[in-house]
């Protein structure tokens, strides 16, 4: 049974800054908090910092987790009112229905694979000298423009489409009717991949937020992606699509 969490995070404490700062370091307290989770199980997790003074974590589990140690290090353990919320899935997973429309947020890490780099780093230089990668590089897309097309290019195989929003500018797509999506953040994020590794074992990702309007196309296949998640770096805090209803349109 999936459980979908919030959790509050209090961004002054220094525990709470080393997640912040730290992809790999979230993901680890993340599954601090899923005692017994099956080596196979999907773990996805997405910071809304929506308020920068109230961040909240969005975490989706395969089991009933518990987040108290997270509370403890990275909340306000003595403060009133909830400091997290663990919800069943179930319930909006039997909402899905052709044609349905809802509310989505999704932060990913859009990207394209490439034998031959436009602007290939030395260490990639190396590998192409040495015969290239049968399954070439995989390059982050950078431009806003290219990070939406990555998107609106793959909704059918996630099992929904992005409708058409009049009421939207064409600035991404110049003399395309505009579709009801935006991006609300962009980050370049690099990081180690955990101690001990070598300088250049870093983890570079562009993370970027897309919010808009989805209407349902293939339940199935889109509850495939809502439970597995959409895209690379998924424990880095990507992958994780979010539906909220809307009102049926007469």
């Amino acid at each position: 049974m999936p459980f979908l969490s919030r959790i509050r995070i209090n961004p002054l404490r220094a525990e709470s800054r080393k997640l912040l700062a730290s992809p790999r370091a979230m993901h680890a307290a993340v599954q601090g908090g899923l005692p017994g989770l099956p080596e196979q199980a999907r773990t996805l997790w997405r910071l809304d910092p929506d308020n920068p003074h109230r961040p909240h974590l969005f975490v989706l589990t395969t089991d009933k987790p518990d987040w108290t140690h997270l509370v403890e290090q990275a909340g306000w353990p003595g403060a009133e009112g909830e400091h997290y919320a663990v919800r069943d899935y179930t319930p909006l997973l039997q909402q899905l229905a052709p044609g349905r429309a809802f509310a989505f947020r999704l932060t990913a890490n859009p990207v394209q694979n490439t034998t031959r780099p436009d602007k290939p780093t030395a260490r990639q230089q190396t590998r192409i000298d040495n015969g290239g990668r049968r399954r070439g590089f995989r390059l982050g897309h950078r431009t806003a423009a290219a990070q939406l097309d990555w998107f609106l290019t793959r909704t059918a195989r996630w099992g929904f489409d992005v409708p058409i929003a009049p009421h939207l500018d064409d600035a991404y797509f110049p003399g395309e009717p505009p579709r009801d999506i935006r991006i609300t953040t962009r980050q370049r994020r690099s990081f180690g991949k955990g101690p001990g590794t070598a300088k250049e074992a870093q983890v570079v990702m562009n993370s970027v937020t897309f919010e808009g309007r989805l209407r349902i196309t293939d339940p199935a296949l889109l509850t495939q992606h809502l439970l597995g998640g959409i895209g690379p770096s998924k424990a880095y805090g990507c992958g994780l699509l979010t539906l909220a209803p809307l009102p049926e349109r007469p």
